[in-house]
């Protein structure tokens, strides 16, 4: 049975950031099927450069067809996640959910990096990740067919994704160590605990402002490949899917897809391989994409 025949209609999501980018389109393709979604992010006001708050999250997500509960919470904050995490079960009567989606970015060197930048990365990435996850799980225990997924990569330890940006490799890898050693801790618990990781660098505003802008806007997918997996991931049976590093495309050709050409941003661009995407998937995918490290 495909993605396509499973639903979520009716599970809630706690989602940590979702306003914009990948976490907003996770939380449509949820929407879709008439699901529940706890947006919990700082952004209340919009940025010139970054559109979208949890509030206008909150009126897309009830446009396509589910229900939102947006949420101020810094989530380096405990008591603030732990009020949102009690706003959740209060308006939808469990959590059945949790994505790590919130995540900051520096790709500096050692050098480069103020402490400033590195406490930032690490205290929203790794400990933001360990924090809103602690905080979910007991109502995951008494939920059906529960899955934490974190929006991090495979822990390929090779020196190559170190060297450039070591600090935010470090606060990045922190997320997946949580996916390792929670998928072992809670998989009594029937919770699904995975990774979920995009091959090619994904259309956001992290990638136009930060990352190269149109020209790597080019040479990437739509989020909408990142939310199609996840909803692959999330409908699988939460006992027998645990303490996995997907890959978005690997996914997908499990479930089926053949044809990626729907996700291209640009048709006739050379799409890249993203950060921390192990060599041996490069290998294993049929997809060509460029190696830049």
């Amino acid at each position: 049975m495909s993605s396509k025949d499973r639903s979520l209609a009716g599970k809630t999501i706690f989602m940590s950031g979702g306003s914009r980018g990948i976490g907003l389109a996770i939380a449509l393709r949820a929407a879709e099927d008439g699901a529940n979604v706890v947006i919990a992010a700082k952004t209340a006001n919009a940025h010139p450069k970054l559109p979208g708050t949890i509030y206008t999250a909150a009126e897309e997500i009830e446009a396509a067809g589910g229900q939102a509960l947006p949420v101020i919470c810094d989530i380096r904050e405990e008591e603030q996640v732990g009020q949102a995490v009690d706003d959740a079960v209060e308006a939808f009567g469990g959590i059945d959910i949790c994505i790590n989606n919130a995540s900051a970015i520096s790709l500096t060197p050692t050098e480069m990096t103020d402490m400033k930048r590195y406490d930032l990365m690490h205290s929203i990435n790794a400990r933001g990740t360990f924090l809103v996850s602690k905080l979910c799980i007991p109502h995951l225990k008494s939920a059906d067919n529960p899955h934490i997924l974190n929006l991090s990569p495979p822990l390929d330890m090779k020196p190559k994704w170190f060297g450039p940006h070591v600090a935010y490799t470090m606060a990045k890898y922190g997320m997946s160590m949580c996916t390792l050693g929670m998928s072992a801790e809670f998989k009594r618990a029937g919770i699904g605990v995975n990774s979920l990781w995009p091959l090619t660098p994904i259309d956001t505003a992290a990638v136009r402002n930060l990352l190269g802008g149109e020209a790597v806007v080019k040479m990437s997918r739509t989020p909408q490949i990142v939310a199609d997996a996840a909803h692959a991931t999330l409908t699988r049976d939460a006992k027998a899917c645990t303490g996995n590093f997907f890959i978005d495309e690997e996914v997908l050709r499990e479930e089926g897809v053949t044809d990626f050409s729907a996700y291209a941003c640009d048709p006739d661009g050379q799409l890249a391989a993203d950060f921390f995407v192990p060599d041996e998937v490069l290998d294993a995918v049929p997809t060509e994409v460029m190696r830049n490290y």
